[in-house]
């Protein structure tokens, strides 16, 4: 008995040795100094899927807390574009397009007027979810909004949490707008490929 001891010992130490080499084989692939290669199922990273989000984004300049706030206000509007202002933002982005609607995250960032022609906007915004198992993943957006066209267009870049490696984009339709005050709620359909 005290003879297979010390056998049975060094065929696990073997084991566990091959275990641990071939473990680390397995994240570190090849590694060139400062990059290497990864097999994506290590971070979870299986199917692929793609999922469909519609929500309502509410951008509110009036009232006592408004959402929007221009930080920026352009030096000479000659062009009547308002070219050069910049407005951050944290709107809330609901079920449906009445702001009493299910709360489903924020919509934060901002936006600057980027074009002498036309009313078109750089946006640049993380969509923070609050709900159900998104809560605390984000949807990163970034493009170009002329936003009296009937329907927009922006890219989804990237995300956080749930959204790691996201791709997609993002289809605008303005639900209302107060031309008096600024306010506006736009219908976002988002489509993401995300795992």
């Amino acid at each position: 008995m005290a003879r297979r001891t010390p056998t049975i010992l060094s065929t696990h130490i073997i084991i566990l040795s091959l275990l641990s080499f071939s473990a680390i084989t397995l994240v570190s692939g090849t590694y060139d100094g400062f990059v290497r290669t990864m097999d994506s199922k290590l971070l979870g990273l299986h199917k692929e899927k793609l999922s469909h989000f519609r929500l309502y984004w509410h951008d509110i300049y009036s009232g006592s807390s408004p959402t929007a706030l221009r930080l920026v206000r352009p030096p000479n509007n000659a062009t009547g574009t308002s070219f050069g202002a910049i407005t951050i933002i944290d709107d809330p982005l609901t079920q449906g397009p009445e702001l009493s609607s299910k709360l489903l995250g924020r919509a934060q960032g901002f936006y600057a007027q980027a074009s002498q022609q036309q009313v078109g906007l750089l946006m640049v915004m993380n969509f923070a979810f609050t709900q159900g198992k998104y809560n605390g993943s984000t949807i990163t957006v970034l493009g170009r909004n002329p936003v009296f066209d009937k329907v927009r267009e922006m890219p989804v870049i990237g995300g956080s949490g749930l959204f790691r490696f996201a791709r997609g984009y993002a289809q605008l339709r303005t639900y209302r707008f107060n031309q008096s005050t600024g306010d506006a709620i736009v219908e976002y359909n988002v489509y993401v490929l995300h795992y």
